[in-house]
């Protein structure tokens, strides 16, 4: 394993088409995989796949955004309870994505959020891996501190570690996150756009992970076109430009972040 795709979804039905294919593009390119679930239906998909394929694994939880939705329809703690059993599987690596989204929800919501996401700590803490996070600010400055409370109930209540994936918090943010101990992950957004090339430079290379989010934010050279996990590549590269490193060193560290992290 040469690379590592910490969070994508070739779980989702985006790939239901050539699925295998997309799974051996990534085999061959020495890239390993950890499909997230944003559901218990598509955590319990991610989890078939990792028990099914060689250097693939499962993440999987319940996305913030999806909280109110899965009260309205069925009881959450019905869904915690099958989350819990999900967690203790030896190829799910970490619970999440959880977290805060503050973007999509209204502000009625998000004490919901706020529950859940503890409920996925208590998790976590019980079976001992790390909770992976999905973590957006609002659109105004008054909605703008997802970061800074996840970072405040983590502290309170994690006894394990956290990956914040898709990454777009502030370069204190991502300070806070390192003094934790904590990882920040980075998508293809990094090969077009350079709002985050500060924090890239300047964060221990520890602290960093490779992720795709696929099928959705395709790096610079595969835009508008589907993400899949090989394209992980491209974000390594990126990473190796940024920091005016050797791609080597740093694809070989990230993969090392990664089994440090998740065990894998």
């Amino acid at each position: 394993m040469k690379y590592i795709d910490i969070h994508g979804h070739v779980n989702f039905l985006e790939f239901d088409a050539d699925r295998e294919e997309v799974i051996k593009r990534a085999q061959d390119a020495g890239v390993g995989i950890i499909t997230v679930g944003t559901g218990i239906n598509d955590s319990k998909s991610a989890t078939k796949l990792a028990e099914t394929h060689e250097n693939m694994w499962a993440i999987v939880g319940i996305h913030p955004i999806y909280v109110k939705q899965v009260g309205k329809v069925r009881d959450i703690s019905a869904d915690l309870a099958k989350l819990a059993d999900l967690a203790a599987h030896p190829k799910v690596v970490a619970i999440g994505e959880c977290g805060l989204d503050y973007f999509h929800s209204k502000p009625e919501e998000i004490p919901q959020q706020r529950e859940i996401f503890e409920k996925h700590i208590e998790i976590a803490n019980k079976v001992g891996k790390p909770l992976m996070l999905h973590i957006r600010n609002g659109k105004s400055a008054a909605n703008s501190n997802a970061y800074q409370e996840a970072i405040q109930i983590l502290k309170k209540s994690a006894k394990v570690p956290a990956n914040f994936h898709f990454f777009a918090g502030t370069v204190q943010d991502a300070k806070d996150i390192v003094e934790m101990g904590n990882t920040m992950s980075f998508t293809g957004v990094l090969t077009f756009a350079r709002d985050y090339d500060e924090i890239i430079k300047t964060a221990p290379l520890a602290n960093i992970m490779s992720e795709t989010d696929c099928p959705y934010v395709a790096p610079a050279s595969y835009r508008g076109k589907r993400n899949e996990p090989s394209y992980v590549i491209e974000v390594v590269k990126k990473i190796a430009e940024i920091r005016g490193e050797d791609v080597e060193v740093v694809a070989k560290q990230l993969v090392e972040n990664a089994k440090r992290a998740f065990g894998v």
